[in-house]
């Protein structure tokens, strides 16, 4: 099977991927600078411990597997994966100074195409409650969506003028039935330490279980011909409402007393901690005066890649 090269592999979406890939039979080449559970373990199993940041390292793998590699997965430099949710003006500098060698790299080692995961972030509060499509302006406005735009653009003018094809996923916050962290950050309060819910808790969020995330990753690596080429939005196809998100953590007895909050000018004020500076630094931000809002994120055009069947439900 095709060699895969994976940055930012020692975290929890590397590890799930390359989990996947393994059982597929596939060659995985890792980089991260964490060590992970399959080092040594397996021999379709390669590993380079290094920060991503190291030129010479990274380039010298790509050369030396430069037959075998026939995809890029660019994780690293995400949340949830190898960075912390505080997104610091040095770690926006660090990943835009590493894309260029990446994917020059990956392109002189003969690609044939390159995934890389972006975000939903990307397209911030827009107004009304249309589905937002990819087609969307991009109106986020933190460290992190700048971080992840400025790697989309980097891609693109990366492989202009060559034959491989850049897939970027912009991908909703993930979760599974264990990691719950994005969820709780729609219904908990950390400066109070307890849950609330407004009315009924029949307002929703878009999110992604990640393994529907590797679900589309792992089409995208199967796709034997045509172009598919551009930009996808990777999310569940319905939204997790808050009632979901709180009665979920109960049934995992992860979540206490939840009070039921209304929505008052007051209110607001009480549950946005660390001052007006957070939303550029903090990647869980979020702003309790567009609870209601539902925006929806639409995945039809990922849905030609794969099926997208997991859900808060049936996920483990």
């Amino acid at each position: 099977m095709a060699g895969i090269f994976i940055t930012g592999a020692s975290g929890m979406i590397g590890m799930y991927l390359t989990s996947s890939l393994l059982q597929k039979n596939h060659h995985v080449i890792a980089v991260d600078s964490k060590p992970n559970d399959f080092v040594g373990k397996d021999p379709n199993y390669t590993f380079l411990q290094c920060d991503i940041t190291d030129k010479n390292a990274v380039t010298d793998l790509f050369y030396k597997y430069q037959n075998d590699v026939q995809t890029l997965v660019h994780l690293a430099c995400s949340v949830d994966n190898d960075i912390d949710a505080y997104v610091t003006d040095d770690e926006l500098k660090k990943s835009k100074a590493c894309d260029k060698f990446i994917y020059d790299s990956a392109i002189n080692a003969r690609v044939r195409n390159i995934i890389l995961l972006s975000t939903t972030q990307v397209y911030g509060n827009p107004k009304g409650r249309e589905p937002i499509r990819e087609t969307a302006d991009t109106k986020g406005n933190s460290n992190y969506v700048d971080m992840k735009l400025n790697s989309e653009k980097a891609l693109l003018k990366a492989v202009k003028k060559t034959a491989v094809v850049p897939v970027i996923a912009r991908v909703a916050p993930v979760y599974t039935s264990e990691y719950t962290q994005n969820l709780r950050d729609k219904v908990y309060d950390p400066k109070e330490d307890i849950a609330f819910i407004y009315k009924d808790g029949e307002y929703g969020f878009s999110f992604c279980c990640v393994f529907n995330l590797i679900d589309f990753i792992n089409g995208i690596i199967n796709i034997p011909q045509g172009r598919y080429d551009g930009v996808y939005n990777v999310a569940d196809t319905r939204q997790i409402t808050a009632k979901e998100i709180i009665d979920h953590e109960r049934d995992h007895h992860r979540i206490g007393a939840v009070i039921q909050r209304s929505m008052t000018g007051d209110t607001i004020k009480s549950i946005v901690p660390l001052g007006k500076n957070r939303q550029k630094y903090d990647y869980r931000y979020f702003d309790p005066a567009t609870i209601y809002s539902n925006w929806n994120i639409d995945n039809t055009k990922a849905q030609r890649i794969s099926t997208f069947r997991w859900s808060l439900k049936n996920t483990k």
